[in-house]
């Protein structure tokens, strides 16, 4: 992958004069979603976070936002998103082989193939080293037993980023791969997790005798945890910068998008307040519409958003450059934290300014409901990527420098804490 055109200025103006000059040489609303994403990927734009040797543009990691924006501007498909660009490819990019990058990043740059996390399971959720899912070596691939839960859009995925156990005579940390996962193959079960916004983005996923290639195994046997260091890195980071999780259309076959006409898709695209966080912005035109600005109480709700946002952004960068630098430990999670402020306090200020009214779903409430599913969704936010207790926990260890936690089965083979566990529980 080469990036053909020259980088700006990494500023906002400047950054959407460049793009604005690519898009006015290249949008062929003619072409198909998938011919398309293949130019805007095979150009940096998809990830133009990234730096150029990972066939991004070197921006910084606000610019995939204004990228996006200006896309929308111009009346262009925007790039595609989802958990593959978030996660998958900078782990991939940063662990695996030349093959392996060959074979899987550019799939993700031009959305041909969507990506899932295959990480918590029900009895490892924030002690994801517990995990229990086994990989079991048969020649040249791993047959690969067990469960995982809390798995964003597994349904739509074609592969997941997936943990699995490979050794279990060692400490729990250290018997633990990362593999690029087939999803389409006998043995797969998904399930969705119907949620209480009434939506089912979380599934469940078994696996019996399922199968992955000992190719698949990135980042090297039994390195699986360093690996899963790297990916929660950058989910945090993307999280707390606002980073794109989903986007749209969305990646793979499977949402049907590919074949169909780019032009035809850009206008099908869902307003911008179908986010389930509720920009500042539009809470500023919520107060207005409800004669709410002059309020001194909503206007210092609104002032105190806006200064989390901002911090927000600010330590998103600050991350990037310390990151660059070889340190920043610990301010991703910071992040993550900042952004989960964000969700409840942004639904709270939306319940402030329309009382009783933002309790009322579809069809009833306030632009369809969003309001109401932005309440209940904000709670989810001090989970995914990591509870706000594990973030505080590796902040205070990595950045502050404070004690571990006491850990009693610190060192033991891990098949010698499975059987602790299973003692202790047949003793109560």
């Amino acid at each position: 992958m080469t990036v053909t055109s020259e980088q700006a200025v990494d500023t906002e103006a400047g950054l959407r004069d460049d793009v604005g000059a690519w898009l006015a040489a290249n949008w062929d609303p003619d072409l198909s979603v998938h011919e398309w994403w293949a130019r805007v990927g095979g150009a940096g734009w998809t990830a133009p976070h990234f730096p150029a040797e990972w066939g991004g543009r070197g921006y910084s990691r606000r610019s995939s936002r204004v990228v996006r924006a200006a896309f929308s501007d111009f009346g262009a498909l925007q790039p595609p998103g989802g958990l593959g660009l978030l996660m998958a490819a900078p782990t991939i990019l940063t662990h695996g082989t030349p093959e392996q990058i060959d074979r899987f990043v550019p799939a993700i740059y031009d959305g041909s193939v969507a990506w899932c996390q295959l990480f918590s399971e029900p009895g490892s959720g924030s002690d994801l080293a517990g995990l229990t899912t086994r990989a079991t070596r048969d020649g040249d691939r791993w047959i690969v037993r067990g469960q995982k839960v809390w798995s964003s859009m597994a349904m739509e995925a074609d592969y997941g980023m997936l943990l699995a156990r490979t050794d279990f005579d060692v400490e729990k940390h250290a018997g633990i791969s990362w593999f690029a996962f087939a999803l389409d193959q006998p043995g797969v079960t998904i399930r969705p997790l119907r949620e209480a916004t009434g939506h089912a983005l979380f599934n469940e996923v078994f696996f019996d005798d399922a199968i992955v290639e000992d190719a698949n195994l990135v980042g090297g046997l039994n390195n699986g945890w360093a690996v899963a260091q790297t990916t929660l890195l950058f989910e945090r980071a993307g999280i707390g910068a606002g980073g794109i999780h989903t986007g749209f259309p969305p990646p793979g076959p499977k949402g049907g998008f590919l074949p169909l006409r780019a032009g035809d898709a850009a206008e099908r695209r869902p307003p911008e307040t179908t986010s389930k966080v509720l920009d500042v912005q539009e809470l500023f035109d919520l107060a207005r519409w409800r004669a709410r600005f002059d309020d001194p109480l909503v206007r210092q709700q609104l002032a105190r958003l806006f200064s989390y946002v901002k911090t927000g952004e600010w330590t998103a960068k600050r991350a990037e450059h310390a990151r660059a630098r070889g340190g920043g430990a610990g301010l991703p999670n910071v992040g993550k934290l900042a952004q989960t402020r964000i969700a409840k306090l942004s639904a709270e200020i939306a319940c402030e300014i329309l009382g009783p009214d933002a309790l009322l779903w579809e069809p009833d409430g306030p632009v369809a409901g969003r309001y109401a599913e932005a309440l209940v969704f904000a709670a989810a936010s001090s989970i995914y990527g990591g509870t706000d207790q594990i973030q505080r926990n590796v902040i205070g260890e990595r950045a502050l420098g404070l004690p571990r936690e006491p850990d009693p089965n610190r060192r033991l083979p891990f098949r010698e804490v499975l059987e602790r566990t299973h003692e202790l529980a047949d003793a109560r």
